[in-house]
């Protein structure tokens, strides 16, 4: 799987972050306005633009920048010590998106994290491993990430549906504090507002024998990258940094778009932090 964003994206979003313009952030990569334009589409070049300098203009760090470019990618993860989790990917309206499902493997009950686009592949797992689907926990609202969530739920009620959203239902809402027990596993969440109003981070943690906790973070961060900020940049950076990246360095990282990832890899080789 590639990385949700290629060098182009990044750069893209690291010089709207920064209200850079075009010319400056040109200029120093040693670009003309339409290379820069050619970069940022295509994420390749032809010739190596100036990192250092770039990364002064649009505010990141130039190794990390670098590193991205010479094809970083995240180690492929294992899932052994989690045998009961399952990363799912569906696509729709041009998008690929993640949903991810986790349950206790004494009692089957599971938890489900968004929905993608597809629910017979999230209702087929539900059938195949015998499992019995309690709860269905929402990163954000943005389509691509409910799309298939009325269908899922008719298909699995009584599932609760927990979420962050304004306009949810009072018995949907996330309370401060709440931690849902899933046979031993404990589940609690972390508000990370910035790409989306209503975004959260929810982490896994009492995972069988010495599996590292997980957190589902939605599209608050990607490997090598981070979600837009469409409530703020500034927001969106520092709860990234309080909240995700202050966890554990093993700690799994699941987003809703592209590999995945732990804190560890993404303090190292992220960018934007």
């Amino acid at each position: 799987m590639n990385l949700e964003d290629h060098l182009g994206d990044i750069i893209r979003k690291a010089r709207l972050m920064t209200n850079a313009s075009a010319a400056s952030a040109a200029k120093a990569a040693g670009f003309t306005e339409a290379e820069l334009a050619a970069l940022e589409d295509s994420g390749t070049f032809s010739k190596r633009p100036d990192f250092k300098a770039l990364a002064g203009v649009i505010g990141v760090n130039a190794a990390k920048l670098e590193s991205i470019a010479n094809g970083w990618m995240p180690a492929k993860k294992g899932l052994s010590t989690w045998k009961e989790f399952r990363a799912l990917t569906s696509a729709g309206d041009g998008l690929t998106v993640n949903c991810y499902l986790v349950w206790d493997e004494a009692s089957r009950e599971a938890a489900l994290f968004d929905t993608g686009f597809d629910a017979r592949v999230i209702l087929d797992t539900v059938v195949a491993e015998r499992l019995q689907l309690r709860h269905i926990f929402i990163t954000h609202t943005h389509h691509d990430h409910i799309a298939a969530l009325s269908e899922v739920r008719a298909a699995a009620l009584p599932a609760k549906v927990h979420s962050n959203a304004k306009g949810a239902p009072a018995d949907q809402r996330n309370q401060p504090g709440a931690m849902v027990q899933l046979g031993q596993l404990r589940i609690t969440y972390r508000e990370t507002p910035g790409h989306a109003a209503d975004g959260l981070t929810y982490v896994i943690s009492n995972g069988p024998g010495n599996a590292p906790q997980v957190a589902v973070v939605g599209d608050t961060i990607f490997a090598g990258s981070m979600g837009r900020g469409n409530d703020g940049w500034d927001l969106a950076r520092r709860k990234v940094r309080e909240q995700i990246l202050s966890l554990p360095p093993g700690t799994l990282l699941c987003p809703g778009h592209g590999p995945l990832t732990t804190v560890g890899e993404e303090q190292a080789n992220n960018p934007f932090f």
